[in-house]
């Protein structure tokens, strides 16, 4: 899974919709690591620099969960900010 943290602090996680990168969140990735927090960004599961899973039942809304709840405990997090968006068509 392809990460970008910013800073140190405490721990400020974005979430994009389809179809977004990481990047998407970088000019406010800056900006909240220079008030004093942790910013982290990833790219979920067949986008940008992560692996897509062969098989198309591997993009359920439980995926996606258990993605974030790896990557919380990979970067030993019990506790973060959560900054999302997505779009309805």
């Amino acid at each position: 899974m392809h990460v970008v943290e910013l800073k140190e602090g405490p721990a400020v996680l974005f979430l994009y919709g389809f179809p977004e990168l990481w990047y998407t969140w970088r000019h406010q990735m800056l900006f909240i690591a220079s008030k004093g927090y942790r910013a982290i960004a990833h790219d979920l599961r067949g986008f940008g620099d992560t692996e897509a899973p062969s098989s198309p039942t591997s993009y359920t809304a439980f995926h996606i969960v258990g993605d974030l709840m790896s990557l919380l405990d990979l970067l030993k997090l019990d506790k973060v900010y959560l900054v999302g968006h997505d779009w309805v068509p």
